[in-house]
């Protein structure tokens, strides 16, 4: 390994160091004492640290919560989820598709702790892999990532929140007739007050997730009380229409593939593993935390999804209560925009994208608790409010765009878990060195290796089976308007992201492994200690030799 001291002016570092005493304070900061030189910190992914450590391992929890809102997307979908099995379809279809995502976020949290970066499973695709296939297999997950982000996750929260705030609106106003571009304003509204919060506040984020955190568990509280203190006028549901009396109406016969299929709606609410992995950069000892956000958002999201979907189904006449859904809808929303933006930030800081030189570009403050990648913040802002334009003109074609989301999303895990089994996970290659085979050193958080391989490989099955099924109809007989075009949509992005890499691949490197960063004291000087497999952006390894004039 080559070790080399690396000094650069930054007036912004911090010291996040294992052996720092800085290293779980937030507001501490590294000051020099030598000859007034300041240096860059250079983080797990091999770029000079830009953004500020601002979060918390609770905050970073409430984000993942937040952003996930696992209820209250279950709640969003019901109206859909009913037809396939019903009450107990519903159920039981969420405590599967679960299972299988608890599969998923154990192996993505494997990965995060091993590599903390903000590129999340961009970043991971890219090495596991190993050189000679690394750089493809980053791009098309940094592009499948991305995109399901901003088409299923921002697009989407944006439109159920309207459509809530018009529907709140015409309880108030019997005679009102609701039409599509009303929806669409509200849909414009809703996208940049939510985004313009992601871009000028960014340091009480951490603070507004928190708020954000008691809406929604104050959500489902309320909820649960009122069905059970309220029941309609009908009464409460009985136990076998809750927990036995199957509904199939999708038009397919087969029971067995309808449940299957109806795993889509719980794929959807509780299928955002990896969203706590993309504020990496922005929370100390990230190899620890980002597990533990991870493990907090799938197990508290289960647990209040449950609870909620039992108490929904147990009150006859209850779909009044979906307004309850609005405010932590809005504050999703505004997790969304984080998330988003810092994919796409992370994609363009590497090239990957159309534009990356402005979409990279982080904004300048005076406070480094104000920086944060404000032009792709606002690109995820701009590509949202044109997917809601199209929504006007053709409720289909908006509705094939957020469809894509389980599915790409998925398409992204695949690409950095499956090399991951084929390179040997953290199998050393030479037991002298302590050479890792994908250049993947376990972290904080790893499994037992007979374990990991089983979990992995259940993770990819699961994966390779449900993204065929949830390319099928919802429904037969379907047509042009009812028909389901996540194929499609992926398939249109996908070989878009090839032309892309036709024209840019050659000159793309990607994300690089075993970058860390240690700040040390020599002689009354900080410097920063490299310990380098891969390229450090901006600064050559010392002990390289020239490059040929």
């Amino acid at each position: 390994m080559a070790q080399t001291m690396i000094n650069q002016r930054n007036p912004s570092l911090r010291d996040y160091s294992p052996n720092s005493s800085t290293y779980n304070s937030e507001k501490a900061t590294m000051t020099d004492t030598g000859d007034h030189s300041q240096l860059a910190e250079i983080n797990e992914t091999g770029h000079v640290q830009e953004v500020e450590r601002n979060f918390s391992l609770l905050s970073i929890c409430s984000v993942g919560l937040v952003t996930g809102n696992t209820w209250a997307a279950l709640g969003g979908s019901i109206a859909t989820a009913i037809y396939n099995g019903g009450p107990p379809g519903v159920l039981y279809e969420f405590i599967a598709v679960s299972m299988f995502y608890w599969l998923i976020a154990a192996s993505l949290a494997e990965l995060a702790s091993s590599m903390p970066s903000s590129a999340g499973v961009y970043h991971w695709a890219s090495i596991t892999p190993g050189p000679k296939y690394g750089r493809i297999c980053g791009w098309f997950a940094g592009w499948w990532n991305t995109f399901a982000w901003i088409c299923g996750t921002v697009a989407t929260m944006s439109s159920i929140a309207s459509n809530i705030a018009v529907a709140m609106y015409g309880l108030y106003h019997p005679g009102y007739v609701p039409a599509r571009w009303h929806i669409f304003i509200g849909y414009v509204i809703v996208t940049w007050i939510s985004c313009s919060i992601v871009l000028f506040a960014n340091r009480a984020l951490p603070l507004i997730n928190n708020i954000g955190l008691a809406f929604i568990l104050g959500g489902v509280f309320i909820t649960v009380v009122v069905c059970a203190v309220m029941p309609s006028g009908t009464g409460h549901a009985t136990h076998s229409f809750i927990w036995t009396d199957w509904v199939n109406d999708t038009g397919y016969s087969n029971n067995g593939f309808v449940f299957l299929a109806g795993m889509l709606n719980g794929a959807y609410a509780i299928g955002t593993p990896d969203c706590v992995s993309h504020l990496a950069e922005e929370i100390p000892n990230p190899k620890r935390n980002v597990p533990l956000a991870i493990a907090a958002q799938m197990t508290i999201g289960f647990v209040t999804a449950f609870i909620y979907t039992i108490a929904i189904c147990t009150t006859a006449g209850t779909t009044g209560l979906l307004f309850v859904i609005f405010f932590p809808i809005f504050c999703t929303l505004i997790g969304t925009y984080i998330t988003a933006g810092r994919c796409l930030w992370t994609l363009a800081r590497d090239g990957a994208v159309p534009y990356s030189s402005w979409l990279h570009a982080i904004d300048s403050h005076e406070d480094p608790r104000d920086k944060s990648p404000f032009n792709a913040t606002i690109a995820c802002g701009i590509w949202s409010t044109v997917l809601g334009a199209i929504y006007v003109g053709s409720s289909t074609a908006f509705n094939a765009f957020i469809g894509s989301f389980v599915v790409l999303l998925t398409l992204s895990y695949l690409a950095a878990i499956l090399p991951f089994i084929f390179t040997g996970r953290f199998t050393q290659s030479n037991q002298a060195s302590g050479a890792y085979n994908n250049r993947m050193v376990p972290g904080w958080f790893v499994m037992n290796n007979f374990v990991g391989y089983i979990v992995n490989v259940i993770s990819c099955l699961y994966i390779v089976v449900f993204v065929v099924i949830y390319c099928f109809p919802y429904a037969v007989p379907f047509n042009a308007a009812s028909m389901n075009y996540s194929c499609l949509i992926a398939g249109a992005l996908s070989l878009t992201a090839g032309v892309w890499w036709l024209v840019k691949g050659g000159s793309y490197k990607g994300p690089q492994a075993g970058v860390h960063g240690q700040l040390e004291t020599d002689n009354g000087r900080n410097m920063l200690s490299v310990i380098s497999i891969g390229r450090v952006d901006g600064l050559r390894n010392p002990l390289e030799t020239e490059p040929k004039q």
